[in-house]
């Protein structure tokens, strides 16, 4: 049942949404239709990652609030946990939206991780095109002629995961910035940061070489978005907090 909702509400739309893409591309070039599906996705989920920046930058302004509550009612759990959702309350915070943040990226990215994977476009899957969408005439598996869509790429492999470290590198010091938590929580931010910087990427790498070009392209697109995304989330939160410091006038 999770598989039929997945391919339902996922899947199949961003297949007939990549297939229209080809179709309407001059030449047909499935690379840059993966290209420009990529960054529209990226595109559409933006707000819900400037909705977790802003909970990720309010939850470290309250990091000290919350180590006083800690020791101030050290051994009474329930005391503690009365008082910090009252602080959060009071604080406007939602601790669970970088959940429910990440609950609606996932399979949104991961429905165009498994089109790109398990749909070649060698063939085309009749099945799953919808009454309404255009069945291209002409579809070139070369992006922008040089490199194969379909076959593995050494080339786009190494891009990818470079892309990956980029993204994770600028992530780690932006809005994933780690916090001065000591302790276990601390050694936990290190270990995963990391892997972020180094294992991810030489995993994004090997998954991009062993399965396709177009798998290869995807990594690259969405990291790249990635980075750039990062950025405008740094500017944007950089502006709120200025507007939010400024002395108000009498």
């Amino acid at each position: 049942m999770i598989s039929t909702l997945f391919h339902a509400v996922f899947y199949n739309p961003i297949y007939n949404v990549l297939v229209t893409l080809v179709a309407y591309l001059p030449g047909g070039d499935v690379g840059i239709a993966v290209v420009i599906l990529t960054v529209c996705i990226r595109l559409l989920l933006l707000p819900f990652s400037l909705s977790a920046a802003r909970t990720q930058r309010a939850m470290r302004v309250l990091e000290p609030k919350l180590k006083e509550l800690k020791a101030k009612h050290k051994g009474d759990k329930e005391k503690e946990a009365v008082e910090t959702l009252a602080l959060y309350r009071e604080a406007r915070v939602n601790p669970f939206a970088s959940i429910l943040t990440a609950l609606i990226q996932i399979p949104v990215l991961l429905g165009l991780y498994f089109v790109f994977r398990y749909e070649p476009f060698t063939a085309l899957d009749v099945a799953r095109l919808y009454s309404f969408t255009p069945v291209p005439h002409l579809i070139s598996l070369k992006f922008l002629g040089l490199v194969s869509v379909t076959t593995k790429s050494v080339v786009l492999a190494l891009l990818a995961g470079l892309a990956q470290f980029l993204q994770a590198r600028l992530a780690l010091s932006g809005t994933m910035q780690q916090s001065a938590a000591s302790g276990m929580q601390g050694d936990f931010q290190k270990v995963l940061g990391m892997q972020l910087q180094y294992v991810f990427p030489f995993l994004i790498a090997i998954i991009s070489y062993t399965t396709s070009g177009a798998v290869g392209l995807y990594f690259i697109t969405t990291n790249l978005a990635g980075c750039l995304q990062e950025l405008h989330v740094r500017r944007t939160l950089a502006k709120e907090f200025a507007v939010e410091t400024a002395p108000q006038p009498r």
